[in-house]
């Protein structure tokens, strides 16, 4: 039988009520302490509506003790979150999500995360994604520019810019910028300052920016509470997820529609590659003939180069972490792993570049790190042979696996030098599958290919697609059944 006490404030209003559970007694007769929860009124319910709400805590109060579950009214839910994200991450969640979750929580935890879980009601989330909705909560939002000689202050430091991007995390062409006086991010900028030991303010004008979040990173904010509180909802922590009943919960967008290159713009990039370096005319070519993802090219290693069968295995990705640096994952799903066919063309452009590494390889010599240590995708640092296609080409690190920025970063620059239009891996991905779509390629076949999870991503991803497709349908019928009914 549970018992309730009212707990009152100083003016005598009561603000909440403690909820006990007695247990009986033990074997020497001592009173088993007793199972409590503290139940914390909604603002704004009536006398009436507390009354019904309390005796339907009791019940499942008791309920719980029953089956063993009991409410942790200790645990806030920045403790629980850090709980959650630990075993998620114990159990094989890819690093890269546990990243963005550490993310999202930061803002997260700032308001709400001192709230105890059993306290947790709807109301707090709805002000926490109103506050989301305010202007200056992005991250990147503040940008900064050098106010000094940035280039010479690295030298004054006595450090080079490759080191200096090593040990900040930050890009070597966000430091390029910065030497450059180019905007770069406000988080960016505190990390170059915190690796020089410099104040940003002596270094940096910080120009705020007033954008506020999307409503699509909202949602990431909501939909990873929800994924918490579902947890402590199982685990018999509280009674019922509040994030299921929040009112005004982010909606989704209208999923904008993927960027593709047309035909005419391909030979034009492809027209510029002639006079790029091999390397580089590698890289985008494979990118545009494979639709992988950038993290699958730059991870490619010899072994995986089938020259028989020209073909190519897809089994390793290559990521970035600020806290890793450069690691190794699996690839994205369990289906990205794939063997992807290649033209004569592809075959015989590699064939031209495995001599041009070999050569490289011999050029550097001593310099050539034949046995390199890079991470695993728990910051495990294993050695292995030096089989990366596509290398770092400075003095501490040859033979390492290139930054995967650096490829979003030549091909901005690449655009730019052209007069092309704005170039990114990933409209690769999706100029490939668009002309695969519109020559007649099914949607299954096409999944595959890319390596989606499911025909249904695909499907979401190139909906315009299948919309496109419907003049297709009407050409046919015209063609083929109404031609034939006036024959």
């Amino acid at each position: 039988m549970a018992s309730i006490n009212p707990r009152k404030n100083n003016k005598g209003e009561i603000t909440s009520y403690t909820l006990r559970v007695y247990q009986g007694y033990d074997s020497k007769g001592k009173r088993v302490k007793p199972h409590t929860l503290t139940w914390k009124p909604a603002p704004g319910m009536t006398a009436k509506q507390i009354e019904k709400e309390l005796q339907r805590q009791v019940i499942l109060f008791e309920e719980q003790c029953k089956a063993g579950g009991t409410l942790d009214n200790r645990q806030n839910f920045t403790a629980y979150s850090e709980y959650v994200l630990t075993s998620k991450q114990n159990a094989g969640t890819k690093h890269r999500t546990i990243e963005r979750y550490r993310e999202l929580l930061e803002r997260v935890n700032a308001g709400i995360g001192h709230i105890k879980l059993a306290d947790m009601r709807p109301q707090h989330l709805s002000n926490l994604y109103d506050q989301l909705r305010q202007p200056g909560i992005r991250k990147d939002g503040n940008k900064a520019v050098a106010k000094v000689d940035f280039k010479e202050l690295i030298c004054l430091k006595r450090i080079t810019q490759q080191e200096l991007s090593d040990k900040s995390g930050v890009s070597l062409a966000t430091i390029r910028n910065a030497c450059q006086g180019i905007e770069i991010t406000q988080q960016k900028a505190g990390d170059l300052c915190t690796t020089l030991k410099e104040p940003i303010n002596k270094v940096f004008e910080v120009l705020p920016d007033g954008r506020t979040l999307s409503e699509k990173t909202i949602q990431e904010h909501h939909r990873l509470i929800s994924m918490i509180l579902s947890q402590a909802e199982k685990e018999m922590l509280i009674p019922y997820n509040p994030a299921v009943k929040v009112i005004n919960k982010p909606k989704a967008e209208r999923t904008h529609e993927v960027n593709y290159f047309e035909v005419e713009e391909l030979e034009r990039i492809r027209s510029a590659l002639d006079t790029e370096p091999l390397k580089w005319r590698v890289i985008t070519h494979l990118l545009l003939v494979t639709g992988c993802r950038r993290g699958e090219i730059v991870g490619l290693k010899w072994c995986a180069v089938d020259f028989v069968n020209n073909q190519i295995d897809i089994k390793n990705n290559l990521l970035y972490s600020k806290k890793y640096g450069i690691y190794q994952d699996s690839t994205k799903t369990e289906t990205s792993n794939r063997t992807v066919k290649l033209p004569d063309e592809t075959m015989g452009l590699l064939k031209e570049y495995r001599d041009y590494w070999e050569d490289m390889r011999r050029t550097y010599s001593g310099q050539w790190h034949g046995f390199i240590d890079v991470s695993d995708n728990k910051g495990v640092k294993r050695s292995e042979k030096a089989d990366f296609l596509f290398f770092q080409e400075n003095a501490n690190n040859t033979g390492y696996p290139m930054h995967p920025d650096s490829v979003t970063d030549w091909l901005n620059k690449f655009s730019r030098r052209h007069g092309l239009p704005h170039i990114n891996p990933h409209a690769f991905r999706h100029t490939l599958a668009s002309v695969l779509c519109f020559n007649g390629v099914d949607m299954t076949t096409i999944s595959k290919w890319l390596g989606h999870k499911s025909v249904s991503t695909t499907q979401n991803f190139y909906q315009h697609l299948l919309d496109g497709g419907k003049e297709r349908v009407v050409n046919t019928v015209a063609d083929v059944i109404l031609k034939s009914q006036k024959a």
